[in-house]
This record gives structure tokens, sequence and C-alpha cells, in this order.
């Protein structure tokens, strides 16, 4: 169903075809945008061009510029609060509803809105990871860090960042890279860069929720990137029910069972109102 305008008949349908059933939601970046983190291809999204793993890892250069953004967008995602629709997943899975949350998103506003179960299906911006060693590093201590390095670049007002919490930055020339304490490796935010691969072991879990799930939503997501579609073709080929809630055309209406043309905050409310007993 394509229609900007919440229908009450289509809620209760919705609500019919997952009611009974151990539902597992996959959320991509329109979930976020309550909380005002913007999203990659909705209306008047800016085009850009994402920093490799290629790029990221063989040039100081290209380091120095997505570290600047990282940090900066980083303070922003920290700043974001959990919106509506990030809290009535937590309640649906408090009561029994859904089963669990896999994520494209990598601000951590599942699990601080209170939900249990998360696949961080790309990764975490709270996390880095050295990629000589592989120790981890929680986020804050290192942003503590990098303020003291960079003290001109503490400020995120009028910076536009993009909903994988790389700001855009001009001045990043000065920038002072982190490095790894143990080894005085490359730090890089656990995150997927495009061009690199989801881990396996991350993967696997996604797919180990569909599996043990009877529906499956999609909330938020426009599915350009492969990982989802695998997840909706692995509920197709179980012949699970797929709903999708999207503003916006996405890659698997054809292949939803109930396409919802609506808000994912609202509609997700909506949905909770009927199935939450």
């Amino acid at each position: 169903m394509s229609d900007s305008v919440l229908s009450l008949t289509a809620i209760d349908e919705v609500a019919d075809i997952l009611r009974g059933k151990s539902t597992v939601v996959l959320t991509g970046a329109g979930v976020s945008t309550d909380s005002g983190i913007p999203d990659y291809r909705g209306e008047g999204a800016p085009k850009r061009n994402p920093m490799t793993f290629d790029q990221f890892s063989s040039s100081a250069d290209y380091r120095k510029r997505y570290w600047a953004g990282s940090h900066l967008g980083y303070k922003l995602f920290a700043a974001a609060s959990p919106n509506s629709g990030h809290v009535t997943l937590a309640e649906l899975e408090a009561a029994g509803v859904i089963n669990g949350v896999i994520t494209q998103n990598v601000d951590g506003l599942h699990v601080r809105a209170g939900s249990n179960r998360v696949v961080d299906l790309h990764g975490s911006m709270d996390r880095v990871r050295c990629l000589r060693c592989g120790q981890m590093f929680a986020r804050d201590a290192l942003a503590e860090q990098i303020d003291k390095a960079n003290p001109w670049i503490t400020e995120p007002d009028a910076v536009t960042v993009n909903p994988d919490g790389d700001a855009e930055v001009l001045n990043w020339a000065e920038f002072v890279v982190p490095e790894c304490s143990v080894c005085g490796g490359v730090l890089k935010p656990d995150v997927v860069f495009f061009g690199e691969f989801i881990p396996k072991e991350r993967f696997s879990e996604a797919s180990d929720l569909v599996r043990a799930s009877g529906a499956l939503i999609i909330a938020g997501s426009s599915l350009v990137v492969n990982s989802g579609i695998r997840l909706l073709e692995q509920a197709r080929r179980r012949r699970l029910p797929v709903i999708i809630i999207n503003r916006g055309i996405t890659k698997g209406d054809s292949r939803a069972t109930v396409k919802l043309d609506t808000g994912t905050s609202e509609t997700l409310a909506a949905l909770a109102a009927r199935l939450i007993v």
C-alpha cells in the first residue's frame, strides 16, 4: 500500500498478519531521521561519495580527513536521543512480539532505547578497532584524547553529518590522527566501510534471527545495500510474511507482502498499540 497518510485499515491488516508470529525487524537510516540523523537516500539527501576501506587503509591523508569528520559526527551521534520508533521496538521486544532487531545503522540508538537483542550489521560508532592487533577501544575515551590533541575541532556547530557518522570538514589537514596505544597501529571505527565485507559471524547472527522468526518487518531502509536484500530473500524462501515500512520506493517493494509508504515512528507505534496485550 503506497499512501503517505497512515491508514488504520492497512495497520489492522498488518497487525492481523503479524499477530501470533515471532517477528524480526530490520532497520535502516529512516528509523533514525526523527532523532536528527539524516537519511542516505531520503528526500533532500545530498549526493556523496563515502570513503572506501582501501582509501582509508592506504593513505594517511585519507585517514586525517576521515577521522576529522568522524570525530565531529560521533559527537552529534552521541548527543542524539532515541526517538519513539526506537522506543517502540524496545517495547515490542519486552512484550515478546519481536525477537530482535537487525540494524544497518551505526548510531547505537536501538541499544540506548532499551532493545536487548540487536545485531549491528554494519558495526557501531561507539567502538574503535586497531587494524594491526585487533584491540578494541571505547569511543568515548578516544574522543577525549582527540579533543586534547585537536582543540580546534571540538565544536560541532554548523557541521553537516552523514548517516554513517562522517561529517563534512574542510580544515582537516592539521588533524592529529589517534594511534593504537597497544601497538601503534591504525585505528578505525568499528563500522563497515564501502568496499568492506560484513564480518561473517555478524551476518550469520542476523541470518539466525531470520530463521528463528515467523515474519520480517523492514523499517526505514531502501534496501539498496546488498545485506538487506539477502535477508529479505532468506525470509521469502521460507515463505515468511514481509512487511516494508518506508517513505519512498525500496528495492524490495515488489517482494513485500505489504508495503506501507509511511513514516516508521508513527507506524511502529500504531502496530504496537494493536500487538501488545
